[in-house]
């Protein structure tokens, strides 16, 4: 007679700590309070625009209309495609304020040569050039704006270089090879030029003249340019330290808290889960969503096409194979292109996976859901396409006054039109109102409610932070654009989609049964404390060089270091990854094969390449 098997002893329930929701919320609230007071801030700390520039003779050289307009033409032109303001921009040109500043400085000290030894810099003594070099510092230094009267007076030295400078300038625009393939004469010497070398002007200004009271420049010293006295400052080496102090520091105290509490991660469970998501006959909606994948491939095609002819245009500018490209697809247009197209297929990725999993959380498919994902499907095409061709046609000021609204609006990842945002933004809060639709009844299931709800906050996350886009035109001050920019472009790549993508994972292992709904949770938790925690702040590292002032660069510099502590961990999510689709189990015990073999594979790739690109390229870069 057999003896009988006992039964295996009931595991206690699961139960997730209410001090992860407080903790996601402190994260949250307290980032945001210090990056709001970080964007009021540069209000107040941004390079002042003088109202008139005047030389040492009082005579008018340009005004703020000018610098303004020259702006305009800056980002109408799509300048900030080929060269950089600040650091911020395309590489195949120069980085215009650091050449007008090298240029002006060379030309103060050959100025100063010759009155102070009646000969050029290059037939002075070491000694003589010592002097020289100081006294150009000093000059350049010196901060003359009267904000009484808002008139800022230059020395003579400066007046005659922005003079000469328009002839440079025109010299650089005239031909492809000389500028990195913009068309030929595309901007030529007249009120335009002059106006757009007021704005190079400016920005030297800004970048080389001390705050009133401190002894770094507007621009914290940058750009690096010793002739005119820009050196690393005290404070940037001292962050840059205390960085690196905080990544280590953090690192260990994740690394402690995996080791002590084995459950953190991806884990598997003994539980047997019965899963939510099988394979089988999709349904229409899911039918309906296939298109955007086929257009996310070819969107990553093209733009890779076009990556390539941008880099083509950096080794070779004037010819392509024998031909001029620079008339027709300059390499403004194409880098421009080449952007835009990743910022579409990305987003439209996200768009995709998203309403292809709400159905399935939802466990129904909604009346009408197919109709209106063709509806969606079909607003995306016309944004991207007509974005695409106004950018092309706007570059060429081939729109007019309607170039704001239609064409090339010029800011770096920000290039579409205005009408094309607002249709992006549309499109994205009628995509969301899909979701909700699909995802209504799990949010009456106890068990899927709090799942649902981090779906929905991290699709919504979206178009919220889109929003920033609005909020400026071409003659915004460009220290507060780019602090609006980086609310964008930071917090939806370093934050949001981030974010979004660890919750669309965990729908997917805890729909496949492979982790249980807590782990599952708990992930999204940790992953958002780790993201928000360092990314929210961290933000002001694209702001170290462009009005802010070193509070920013001290809050910025320890947090945005901490960014790279939960892209580390992608490593062990990998592992993770192995580990929870090999280990489960039936009823029985027997190995049970998880479905989509290669969509893990995927997640952990896409892991692996984050972590060396984000974690230690950026890193460097940072």
């Amino acid at each position: 007679m057999s003896t009988p098997t006992p039964p295996k002893p009931s595991l206690p329930a699961e139960r997730l700590s209410p001090w992860w929701r407080r903790s996601v919320y402190a994260t949250v609230v307290i980032g945001f309070t210090v990056l709001i007071l970080l964007t009021v801030k540069v209000h107040y700390d941004a390079p002042p625009i003088p109202g008139r520039v005047v030389d040492a003779r009082g005579e008018l050289l340009f005004s703020k209309q000018n610098i303004l307009h020259g702006q305009q033409l800056f980002l109408e032109h799509g300048l900030m495609n080929n060269g950089s303001i600040w650091g911020h921009g395309g590489y195949l040109g120069p980085d215009y304020s650091a050449q007008y500043l090298h240029t002006l400085a060379v030309h103060a000290a050959e100025t100063l040569s010759r009155q102070h030894f009646n000969q050029p810099v290059a037939a002075l003594t070491v000694a003589q050039r010592a002097m020289i070099e100081a006294l150009v510092r000093s000059e350049l230094k010196e901060n003359r704006f009267d904000p009484h009267s808002d008139t800022l007076t230059v020395t003579d030295a400066e007046a005659e270089s922005y003079l000469q400078q328009q002839d440079m300038w025109s010299d650089f625009f005239s031909a492809p090879e000389k500028n990195g393939g913009l068309p030929a004469q595309f901007l030529t010497k007249g009120e335009n030029l002059s106006d757009l070398t007021a704005f190079f002007a400016w920005t030297a200004w800004a970048a080389v003249t001390r705050r009133p009271g401190e002894q770094t420049t507007y621009t914290n010293n940058f750009p690096y340019d010793p002739l005119a006295g820009n050196e690393p400052s005290g404070a940037a080496v001292l962050w840059s330290a205390v960085s690196l102090i905080a990544l280590l520091g953090g690192t260990a105290l994740v690394l402690l808290a995996f080791g002590k509490f084995d459950y953190l991660g991806w884990k598997s469970t003994e539980r047997h889960i019965a899963p939510m998501l099988i394979p089988g006959q999709p349904t229409p909606a899911q039918r309906a969503v296939i298109k955007f994948f086929v257009i996310v491939a070819l969107l990553f095609l093209v733009q890779a096409l076009i990556g390539g002819v941008t880099a083509h245009y950096r080794a070779e500018p004037g010819d392509f194979y024998g031909f001029d490209l620079s008339g027709f697809f300059p390499s403004n247009v194409m880098r421009t292109w080449h952007l835009q197209l990743a910022i579409f297929w990305i987003a439209s990725a996200y768009v995709a996976g998203a309403l292809l999993l709400a159905s399935e959380l939802g466990g129904r498919q909604s009346n009408n859901q197919a109709a209106f994902i063709h509806v969606l499907f079909a607003a995306l095409v016309i944004v991207v396409a007509g974005s695409l061709l106004g950018e092309w046609a706007g570059t060429f000021q081939l729109m007019g006054d309607l170039s704001f609204w239609f064409g090339q609006q010029g800011w770096e990842f920000l290039e579409l039109g205005r009408a094309w945002q607002l249709g992006l933004a549309v499109a994205l809060v009628y995509w969301f109102l899909l979701l909700v639709r699909d995802v209504k009844p799990a949010l009456r299931s106890p068990d899927l409610k709090e799942l649902t709800v981090f779906f929905l906050v991290a699709a919504l996350a979206v178009p919220v932070f889109y929003l920033p886009a609005m909020f400026f035109d071409s003659t915004t001050h460009w220290s507060i654009v780019d602090t609006w920019r980086f609310w964008i472009i930071h917090l939806w790549v370093e934050g949001f989609f981030e974010f979004f993508v660890t919750v669309l994972v965990a729908v997917i292992l805890s729909g496949l049964g492979v982790v249980s709904r807590i782990t599952a949770t708990r992930v999204i938790y940790l992953d958002a404390i780790m993201y928000f925690g360092g990314g929210l702040i961290g933000t002001g590292h694209h702001w170290y060089f462009n009005g802010h002032s070193e509070l920013n660069m001290a809050l910025s510099a320890i947090f945005s270091a901490m960014e790279v502590i939960p892209l580390t961990l992608l490593t062990l999510d990998a592992w993770d990854f192995v580990k929870v689709t090999r280990t489960q189990r039936d009823l029985s015990g027997e190995r049970i094969p998880v479905p989509h073999e290669w969509t893990f594979y995927f997640i952990m790739a896409v892991g692996t390449w984050n972590f060396f690109g984000a974690g230690v390229f950026g890193f460097l870069i940072n």
